[in-house]
């Protein structure tokens, strides 16, 4: 059997955003293939009766899931998902050594790992499964669903940093993506053309065009998409999920 790593979680309410009143809220963990341990915020609507859609959220890079993944999160759970927002590998309370690096691969399949865990709970329709990547996990987003067909649907807005990157064909086979992909950017994002750029690459020489999606935000900034919920198109991720999962 895997040895795994003990991971030491808070328990008290740690987040950069207020608590909803409309969801519960548990920490819970899960193991990658690589073996390291995950540790997540799993948001579920209060009174469920029957199986829900099911979101994974991560990012920004470098970041951690008591920021603004953890406020996707939430949020889509109040809209009717059961979510959970995780520290990836090397990151926060989740396991890994060495600290506070990133690894194309390893990344990727965290978000595998998500769906893995998500796919066997007990309120989750395991067809009905997406995953939301913000800033360099926009990119992680789209080669796990360039890898993982059994992904409806991704939303990420990217930008990607990191020098183990350069050599990494992270985005090659994006054009390969059957299942419907939302990505988001504003407007005067420095990191605007990174989006643009995964975008362009990902419908050129594509059979599966007619279900993706580029979002620009009229006058939004990078950090604008991190909390700024008055900026943060949540209905339309919500219609869109609605649409495709």
């Amino acid at each position: 059997m895997m040895q795994t790593e003990k991971l030491k979680l808070v328990s008290e309410w740690d987040k950069t955003f207020p608590k909803s009143e409309k969801v519960n809220h548990k920490k819970v963990t899960f193991i990658n293939r690589y073996g390291i341990s995950l540790a997540a915020d799993m948001y579920i609507p209060k009174n469920v009766e029957n199986k829900l859609p099911a979101i994974a959220v991560s990012g920004p890079f470098g970041a951690v899931k008591e920021q603004c993944s953890g406020l996707y999160a939430q949020t889509m759970a109040e809209r009717g998902y059961l979510t959970i927002a995780f520290d990836p590998s090397f990151t926060g309370e989740s396991g890994g050594i060495p600290r506070y690096m990133a690894s194309p691969d390893i990344n990727t399949e965290d978000f595998m790992a998500a769906v893995d865990f998500l796919s066997v709970q007990d309120y989750v329709d395991a067809d009905k499964i997406a995953i939301i990547g913000i800033c360099g996990w926009g990119g992680m987003a789209l080669n796990a669903a360039a890898l993982d067909t059994r992904l409806n649907s991704n939303d990420g807005w990217n930008s990607i940093g990191c020098q183990s990157f350069m050599n990494q064909p992270i985005l090659k086979y994006s054009n390969e993506i059957r299942s419907a992909v939302l990505i988001m950017h504003g407007e005067k994002a420095h990191s605007f053309y990174f989006g643009k750029d995964a975008y362009d690459a990902m419908i050129q020489n594509s059979k599966y065009t007619e279900n993706k999606e580029l979002l620009v935000i009229p006058g939004a900034v990078h950090t604008d998409l991190y909390d700024n919920i008055d900026v943060i198109p949540f209905d339309k991720m919500d219609d869109f999920f609605k649409k495709n999962m």
